[in-house]
């Protein structure tokens, strides 16, 4: 099942080791097959409040996104954002083409049902 590194990044400035993190992150992924979906720019805020960028990088599974993180190789560059840069990483799975969002909803109903019970 695909997942995907997402990145919420705040307080960003412009610096000579973002640069260099950039022109080398490519490379930390090809390994893990993983490619950017998102790569920053302005996001369009239509609800709540929104301050930063955003990054989606997609990978075959959870595994590949994992070890991706976890690689030397990613882990050498990576002081060269978390130097500059306030930010959020998650790694999450993707949901399949059948997915059906009223499964998750019967999930929900049945611990709104356990919580009334208990």
């Amino acid at each position: 099942m695909t997942a995907y590194a997402l990145a919420h990044f705040r307080d960003s400035r412009p610096h000579v080791d973002l640069i260099a993190y950039v022109e080398r992150i490519q490379a930390t992924l090809d390994p893990y097959a993983g490619r950017f979906l998102v790569h920053g720019g302005a996001p369009d805020v239509v609800e709540g409040e929104w301050r930063g960028s955003v990054v989606m990088i997609e990978f075959p599974g959870r595994a590949e996104a994992e070890a991706w993180y976890a690689s030397p190789a990613y882990q050498e560059i990576l002081p060269l954002r978390t130097d500059h840069v306030v930010g959020d990483i998650v790694i999450v799975d993707g949901v399949g083409p059948n997915y059906d969002p009223a499964q998750k909803a019967a999930v929900f109903r049945e611990a709104l049902a356990a919580e009334a019970a208990a």
